[in-house]
């Protein structure tokens, strides 16, 4: 166990808990706004996005607008537009003349964000978290992994030294984790690995003489074309198998985007948690299919490969889940090219794996064997540890999930004043968007903006074209005379007082309800001529 040290006098602002492309996000945001003081920390010793995924040719699905700021501060100097800039890659952007930034550079910008920013302490795990009821403070206990100068001071923090941090607030960005079927979890390892950690596995997956890959997402057909584009040089036989219905590509048409909006979070979080259930349980290829490039990719490497009767190189089975796995010595898969009528399975190396997989439609269970397992599985949101002193507050809903307000903000039990944001912890009450990266600076806004207690970034309340949910009914008209002047804002809410100027003697006069200026103009008539009338909204 290391030392402990105590700094009584030092309560943050903002204290951030992990630094992922959210929470990075957030500290730039943030660090514009010297009102705030803001410290960050994040376990690893330096910044990494999906290290595991980025492979060559592999972009982002969004456009480069979705940076950790452009969408909240286009005027930021942590933009990806700046980044290009500084390191002088503007013009070669422009002639790249693609949207979609390769995943690489959206990891090195990040990089750079992350090396730039004073708040961002990396090699520091937030081990706890809890509330001091007498002071209405958040008391963090973090712990040094490495030497750092984290306490600001220029004072080096020892190898597992824990010290204690105090915060008004609380951003939580803690990621997610991959999912893994509890019947492989036993054998993960060299040959069987989730897509989350492909690349540092590459090498062993490719000395297998057969290689399966288990998804119907982006992460799983980006390995299957990784495996498929390089197959001649290791020779393995491929096969992908997703539970899905097909392979089925990603809703994105533009309107189909706009789902990805402030206004569908609001009109989301609105609705009864079943009625949110059961929307998002049908919106699965909004956020979770295969982009029509990879997916275009793979078929036309098959179809080239499948000429004058060639193996197109990999099989595919859709509808069948994974039901078990289980080592099996000594046979192997005809490579690659080879004739399977012909020519008899092959030795494999070390242990090959045996799978039970279900069609679904059809009820059959069926066996395949394979050198080599990938798993395509997704990702759950990270179980936050740190809070487990809090639990017993935290409030639930019917199913377990923590109840969160429309401002990103975890409703804790017994607390005044502190409070404690969440992001990309959201999926259940603010919907499909909680993970995207287009909403990761709007979501940061909204808390900075909290924070503040004023608007330092405007967040708009109308950015797309459709409307969600059922129309306002349009308020209420009145006849005014043409030479009354009203001086009132054409959108002032129907409980909002009016003040209008009559132009007569008496002066101004204040309504409180728009039906009060019909009862005034009846009076103001039966002094005057009549006029041509205009329609006014009140």
């Amino acid at each position: 166990m290391g030392e402990e040290t105590r700094d009584e006098t030092q309560v943050y602002d903002l204290v951030g808990v992990g630094l992922g492309p959210f929470g990075l996000g957030l500290a730039a945001l943030v660090d514009r706004e010297k009102e705030i003081d803001a410290v960050f920390f994040e376990q690893k010793p330096d910044f990494s996005w999906h290290p595991g995924l980025l492979i060559d040719g592999t972009t982002l699905q969004v456009p480069f607008l979705a940076d950790l700021v452009t969408l909240a501060d286009p005027t930021s100097p942590w933009s990806f537009l700046n980044y290009l800039h500084c390191h002088g890659r503007m013009y070669r952007f422009y002639f790249h003349e693609n949207f979609f930034v390769p995943r690489r550079e959206f990891d090195a910008y990040c990089r750079w964000v992350a090396q730039h920013l004073p708040s961002c302490r990396f090699s520091a795990r937030v081990e706890s978290v809890e509330h001091d009821p007498e002071v209405d403070l958040w008391s963090l206990t973090v712990r040094e992994h490495a030497d750092e100068h984290a306490d600001g001071s220029g004072a080096a923090v020892g190898v597992g030294q824990t010290r204690q941090v105090y915060a008004r607030n609380i951003a939580l960005a803690l990621g997610s984790r991959p999912v893994v079927p509890d019947c492989v979890t036993p054998w993960l390892g060299e040959t069987v690995c989730h897509t989350a950690g492909y690349l540092p596995a590459a090498a062993a997956l490719r000395s297998a003489a057969a290689i399966t890959v288990l998804g119907g997402g982006q992460s799983a057909a980006e390995v299957v074309l990784d495996l498929l584009q390089d197959q001649p040089d290791h020779g393995a036989a491929l096969t992908w198998v997703t539970r899905g219905r097909g392979f089925l590509p990603m809703e994105y048409s533009k309107l189909g985007l706009e789902h990805f909006s402030p206004e569908y979070l609001a009109y989301f979080h609105g609705l009864p948690p079943e009625r949110r259930d059961e929307i998002r349980s049908g919106q699965d290829l909004l956020y979770k299919g295969i982009s029509g490039v990879t997916s275009a990719a793979i078929f036309d490497l098959m179809y080239e490969r499948s000429i004058d009767g060639g193996d197109p190189g990999l099989a595919l089975f859709s509808g069948c889940e994974l039901v078990d796995i289980s080592p099996f010595p000594g046979v192997g898969t005809p490579p690659f090219g080879a004739d399977v009528a012909s020519v008899s399975p092959v030795p494999a190396s070390g242990v090959s794996w045996e799978l039970q997989l279900l069609e679904r439609d059809q009820g059959v269970t069926w066996t395949h064997r394979t050198g080599a397992l990938v798993l395509g599985t997704g990702y759950a949101p990270t179980d936050p540890a740190c809070l487990a002193p809090l639990q017993s507050r935290i409030v639930k809903d019917c199913q377990g999930r923590s109840q969160i307000d429309r401002n990103y903000q975890l409703e804790v039990e017994g607390i005044r004043q502190a409070r404690l944001f969440v992001m990309n912890a959201e999926l259940h009450t603010h919907g499909i968007g909680a993970p995207d990266l287009g909403l990761g600076a709007h979501r940061n806004a909204v808390i900075i903006n909290q924070l503040c207690g004023r608007e330092v970034y405007p967040v708009r309340h109308r950015t797309v074209f459709q409307q969600f949910g059922a129309p306002v009914p349009a308020p209420d008209t009145i006849d005014v005379p043409l030479d009354v002047d009203l001086d009132v804002p054409r959108d002032v809410p129907r409980d909002v007082d009016l003040d209008v100027d009559l132009d007569v003697e008496r002066g101004p006069v204040v309504f409180s309800d728009p039906s009060d200026v019909l009862n005034e103009m009846s009076a103001y008539q039966e002094n005057r001529a009549a006029s041509p009338a205009q329609k006014v909204t009140s």
